[in-house]
């Protein structure tokens, strides 16, 4: 039997998969690592713990395989998106990774627009200027670390760090590239324009490589340390969000996902690259070749039900925090819960507005609490899917993973909220297994990506609309919607408040 490994570099964690050429799971391992929030707004981590947290799992699979290493084919990546990591000409890091989620750029997004043009900036990169990309960050350092920039040769999105201290390659590919503001992503090549308004050298930029590219192999220094083979293919990989979609079959024109991690995404295939979403939604390419997604993000998804379980519900598990919510009713008791903890990009690109809970009463318990969260949550992908049918496309089954899908109620209540058929999968790490398929892909294992995905990808249940539910969410969604109008004037006068 032959093996991939998929790669899943996270926010709070990496995850590692072990199929085999029956689609089957083998065996999956999980390390975590911590956040660091210096200030308000600031999001950072150490890429050395990347390194350090994939070799320990690395290390530990192989040595719970029964199999023979050299079975082991490849290896592929997911990784966390528009973080950046510099690295000087000796390929040492210069300073914290910093990640999606920091939206302290806000000035360095004006400049942007200042010195491109929204228009011109839309047409190059199809994507507006916001606090999470790549670029906002290398300008903020150049401004405020002019020390570290002057020492900057290249820089590197997480997984492709991780990739490189794997195998001493660098390199990087359109599905991430295309999340910096530094590509021209229908032309697939980084943009010559962009860089020199902003100085900065052609080769600052890695070169560019297909998702199921090999790239190299493992290192002997690795290979030694984890136990795998040093002849193991190592493959480029995609952006978590593309390899999410490739792990969940989002592979034709008409498939849409819905994906709760620590931020949620809902995404719908194109095969096109120059449809006009004004900079509503992001445009980015797809880890299929010569093919592109739309996609439509909340900031704090799975982060606000972590933050409220931190907060409220500290000594309880998930499963103790959830149980019992399909007997709170539709609307949490009059609860209306924003997720914006650390602002929001989706349909708003706001960095300063904050969450609230709306109708908050004497009679209301935990359980409500709780149930406004997920519908929150669920409302602010709603707002993706609104722009979606309003741009024409039709959305009539999606396919939810991660953290949307572990919880029965929860999955009704996206159906509900979306109006639309749920598609669980039997399996739900699905930006894990779109590396895993990447690399069966670049393995050889058949000549067609699709044939791969429909060999992994194996639904397990289908949740419907309730029409009853439809209408009355139909009603809440009106109000929710109101509330960021009349909270984003109170939240710009707190900003100052907050340390």
């Amino acid at each position: 039997m032959k093996y991939v490994i998929g790669i899943d570099l996270g926010t709070s964690a990496v995850k590692i998969l072990l199929m085999d050429q029956n689609g089957n799971v083998a065996h999956e391992i999980s390390k975590s690592y911590p956040l660091i929030h210096e200030k308000s707004g600031y999001s950072e981590q150490e890429p050395e713990l990347w390194v350090e947290k994939t070799r320990e799992g690395l290390a530990e699979l192989v040595k719970e395989f029964n199999g023979d290493v050299n079975d082991i084919e490849g290896i592929s990546f997911s990784g966390q998106m528009h973080g950046l990591v510099l690295l000087d000409k000796s390929h040492q890091v210069l300073r914290n990774a910093i990640l999606w989620n920091d939206v302290r750029t806000t000035p360095q997004c004006k400049q942007i627009y200042d010195v491109v043009g929204q228009d011109k900036l839309l047409q190059i990169t199809k994507n507006p200027a916001l606090e999470g990309f790549t670029l906002p960050k290398i300008l903020w350092v150049k401004e405020h670390e002019p020390y570290i920039f002057e020492q900057a040769a290249i820089f590197l999105l997480p997984k492709d760090y991780l990739r490189f201290r794997m195998t001493g390659q660098i390199h990087s590919e359109y599905s991430d590239a295309a999340g910096t503001l530094l590509l021209n992503v229908g032309e697939k090549e980084w943009s010559q324009e962009i860089c020199a308004l902003f100085e900065l050298k052609h080769d600052f930029c890695p070169p560019l490589v297909e998702s199921h590219e090999c790239v190299g192999t493992l290192t002997e220094q690795f290979s030694n340390e984890t136990g795998l083979s040093p002849a193991t293919k190592v493959f480029a990989g995609g952006a978590d969000n593309a390899c999410g979609a490739i792990g969940s079959g989002i592979l034709s024109e008409g498939n849409t996902l819905c994906s709760v991690g620590t931020s949620g995404v809902v995404l719908s295939y194109e095969e096109r690259n120059d449809r006009d979403f004004a900079g509503k939604v992001h445009y980015f390419n797809h880890g299929k070749e010569n093919a592109f997604y739309t996609m439509g993000v909340t900031l704090a998804a799975g982060y606000s039900l972590n933050w409220f379980k931190d907060v409220f519900a500290e000594n309880e598990s998930y499963e103790e925090l959830l149980n019992g919510l399909e007997e709170v009713p539709v609307g949490s008791n009059g609860l209306l819960f924003t997720p914006y903890l650390v602002g929001e990009r989706t349909p708003y690109a706001d960095p300063t507005i904050r969450a609230s809970f709306i109708g908050m009463e004497g009679s209301h318990t935990k359980k409500d609490f709780a149930r406004a969260v997920l519908e929150g949550i669920t409302f602010s992908l709603h707002e993706s899917i609104e722009i979606f049918r309003d741009s024409g496309k039709k959305i009539d089954t999606i396919i939810s993973i991660g953290g949307g899908a572990k919880n029965e109620t929860w999955l009704q209540i996206q159906a509900d909220i979306f109006n639309t058929k749920i598609v669980k999968l039997k399996s739900e790490q699905g930006p894990g297994i779109g590396a895993a398929i990447l690399a069966a892909y670049g393995a050889g294992w058949s000549s067609s990506l699709k044939e791969i995905a429909d060999l992994f990808i194996k639904p397990a249940k289908t949740y419907e609309p309730i029409a009853d539910n439809v209408a009355k969410y139909q009603e809440l969604f009106t109000l929710y919607k109101e509330v960021y109008q009349h909270t984003k004037g109170l939240n710009e006068g707190l900003a100052k408040f907050r340390k």
